[in-house]
């Protein structure tokens, strides 16, 4: 019998950050704190890109220059004596959508209350994928209820008493998926596995098929891509009341680009926890149905005497 690597008995919800998870940007603590007007502050992002170019750069990232300009408030001193502590303090003061964090021990819960899923050992793993501060998502009230976090990490200086001066992980919409093809083949978990070496699909932790990608908007569509065409599930989120973010997501849906959305209310009853709720027992139900026949081709009947 052939022994693979992984038993592939883990499915995992993976979640996007910024009006996913919370109403509005996590940077908002950060600039309530300074005093900081955000509206100047992002305007003043949008800006950089073409500044830049004036000045000679030719390759701008849009998505993530606004960390440089965070690092400049800092060195300017607008943002006094910001480190990783403070951020991962800041994070506190996030607030979450109806129904969050709880939603997330629910569904663990669920397949841990049936039997048939016990029985092959099926467990969910949750995983907040971000391109905003991975430490104020740490300091989050969410963070004991996830198996792992990717965000972009800020560096500080050498003395005791430094502030974030240098850029350490950066993640935009596209370098998601490389997080992606880290839970896939479980280099996260398991350090000495390169995520670009090669792997065969059976020998993979978690299959893309058995993930479902939880975002708000059209920056997702790299992700969403990724996992629609390896068979794993997509939806998207829209505030209440939003009629620009529900035709977003709606669009979303028409192209193709999602499997359904639904409004970010998680309490039970929602809409949108039923439908995550039932896109994990499908993978479940599937995962059961599986192991069960390849157990059967495996070990195959028992003799029978023959009666006459």
């Amino acid at each position: 019998m052939s022994q693979h690597l992984f038993a592939q008995n883990t499915i995992a919800m993976v979640w996007d950050f910024d009006k996913t998870l919370i109403s509005g940007y996590m940077q908002e603590p950060l600039f309530d704190e300074y005093g900081v007007d955000k509206k100047r502050f992002w305007a003043e992002v949008a800006a950089l890109p073409e500044e830049y170019k004036k000045r000679g750069a030719q390759m701008i990232s849009s998505e993530i220059v606004y960390l440089n300009h965070i690092l400049s408030y800092a060195r300017a001193g607008t943002f006094a004596g910001l480190n990783n502590r403070k951020l991962k303090k800041l994070g506190e003061r996030l607030n979450f959508f109806p129904g969050l964090p709880g939603l997330f021990k629910n569904l663990q819960q669920r397949l841990m209350q049936c039997a048939e899923y016990q029985r092959h050992e099926i467990t969910l793993e949750h995983y907040i994928v971000s391109s905003g501060l991975r430490q104020m998502i740490v300091g989050s009230e969410i963070a004991p209820f996830v198996d792992g976090v990717w965000g972009c990490e800020l560096l500080e200086g050498m003395a005791a008493d430094s502030v974030v001066c240098q850029l350490g992980y950066v993640l935009d919409n596209t370098s998601k998926t490389r997080a992606l093809f880290e839970i896939n083949k479980g280099s996260n978990k398991h350090p000495e596995i390169d995520v670009n070496g090669q792997m065969n699909a059976e020998d993979r932790r978690i299959p893309f098929q058995n993930m479902i990608y939880i975002a708000d908007g059209p920056s997702d569509v790299p992700v969403f891509s990724l996992l629609n065409s390896h068979g794993g599930k997509t939806f998207a989120v829209y505030a209440k009341g939003s009629e620009a973010q529900f035709k977003q997501v709606n669009a979303l849906q028409q192209q193709g680009r999602v499997n359904s959305f639904g409004e970010a209310d998680y309490r039970q009853g929602s809409q949108t926890y039923m439908w995550l709720q039932n896109a994990l027992e499908e993978i479940a139900v599937r995962m059961v149905r599986n192991r069960e026949r390849v157990l059967g081709e495996k070990v195959g009947d028992a003799p029978q005497h023959l009666s006459e």
